[in-house]
């Protein structure tokens, strides 16, 4: 019996063919430690090529704190430092005052963001630091044992809430953007994902106009909410991961920009 090969496509070459994409070149190449089918390792590829393409790499500084980004410094090659769980706004405040031409940004998730460092993230915004703040919103603590967190949706069910989120319980969740948005410092809001090819060009988008915003000096907080999955924390394969997210948290969390730049003249 003769035995079972496998043969190899040849592929022609092109010539003049259009290239679409890249790894960056400042994203280490190692492999990841997040959760097969989970959004951080799509965001940590936006984040390095818009530091790239902006040519701003060796100005670049960002912050980490504790959670399941707390590793982004294996990943992103910049300038990283690690903060306190929930304190990465007033480190990076700290920084930026120190070094100016610096390039600053945060990288949080809900439970450290919107939890333990609630008041340094408001009053980080409230002062108008000029820093970019990126907040990945999975609805759930992801690294520590998919806790409830102040993001998890009514009814929604963690290892601290089996039976579901109750509100007259455990009260409503916060939409920590829509908060920011109404502070003075905040110079620009938005709520975007990265579960489709097009909702990761929105988001690309965004955070080039964050970073722009900051290299700029305009003036105030840039604030990237990116409304994420967490397979394993839903107890769910990605892909019933992203539909559930589609069909559930983007009803609460709408995407789209929140608090835009004034428009120049006014």
């Amino acid at each position: 019996m003769a035995e079972n090969t496998i043969s190899t496509p040849t592929f022609k070459k092109t010539e003049n063919m259009e290239k679409v994409w890249e790894k960056p070149s400042i994203l280490f190449d190692v492999p990841n430690h997040y959760c097969p089918g989970c959004g951080h390792s799509v965001a940590h590829r936006l984040i390095m090529e818009v530091v790239e393409e902006l040519g701003i790499t060796d100005r670049t500084i960002g912050i980490a704190p504790v959670g399941c980004s707390v590793l982004a410094y294996n990943y992103l090659n910049v300038d990283m430092q690690e903060a306190a769980h929930g304190r990465a706004t007033a480190c990076a405040t700290g920084i930026k005052r120190i070094f100016n031409d610096k390039i600053l940004f945060t990288y949080q998730g809900d439970g450290d963001l919107a939890a333990i460092g609630t008041a340094e993230t408001i009053h980080t915004v409230n002062r108008g630091e000029n820093i970019v703040i990126i907040f990945v919103n999975n609805g759930i603590y992801g690294m520590t044992g998919g806790q409830m967190a102040p993001t998890t949706l009514e009814g929604a069910k963690t290892s601290t809430s089996p039976e579901g989120r109750n509100l007259d319980l455990m009260g409503h969740p916060l939409k920590i953007a829509n908060m920011l948005a109404i502070l003075e410092g905040a110079y620009y809001v938005t709520r975007q994902s990265v579960h489709t090819a097009k909702a990761v060009r929105k988001t690309k988008k965004a955070l080039m106009n964050a970073f722009k915003y900051q290299i700029e000096g305009k003036g105030g907080t840039s604030f990237v909410e990116i409304v994420s999955n967490c397979p394993s924390g839903w107890k769910m394969t990605p892909i019933q991961s992203n539909e559930w997210m589609a069909d559930n948290m983007f009803d609460f969390y709408e995407l789209g920009d929140i608090k835009t730049p004034p428009k120049e003249g006014k």
